[in-house]
């Protein structure tokens, strides 16, 4: 399996099992991408995308700050106006609220972890993509 529990403490994951599993599954044939999620806590989510080769994630924005980190592959992230190329083990973050969209160069996996405060506490920290 993929996944093994750590007791109370968290999850461990194997990213190259799931990123084989995802690859297998229909809707990634069908659709070019898929996704699971990994960790959903209240203060956190952290996802893991397989995308195919030619492939496009609309854009779309996170209400969030986020983190994209390429496990594999190459991405393109568009934002604002700009193209950021994100190789296997280079990490990018982005501002809350940014519209981007993201495009495989390759077939290409990456770990996206989208992380927020609680109402009423103070606003997370502006990232700019560097």
């Amino acid at each position: 399996m993929a996944e093994t529990e750590c007791g109370q403490h968290g999850v461990v994951s194997d990213l190259g099992a799931i990123e084989r599993e995802l690859r297998q599954g229909d809707a990634y044939r069908r659709e070019g991408h898929t996704a699971r999620t990994l960790v959903h806590a209240s203060d956190m989510r952290v996802v893991l995308v397989a995308i195919m080769a030619g492939n496009r994630i609309a854009e779309h924005h996170a209400n969030e700050s986020a983190a994209l980190h390429a496990i594999s592959g190459r991405l393109r992230v568009h934002v604002e106006g700009r193209v950021v190329n994100v190789p296997a083990g280079q990490l990018l973050t982005l501002e809350r609220g940014l519209k981007h969209d993201v495009e495989a160069d390759v077939d290409s996996a990456f770990v996206l972890t989208l992380g927020w405060t609680a109402p009423g506490v103070g606003a997370p920290a502006a990232v700019r993509p560097g």
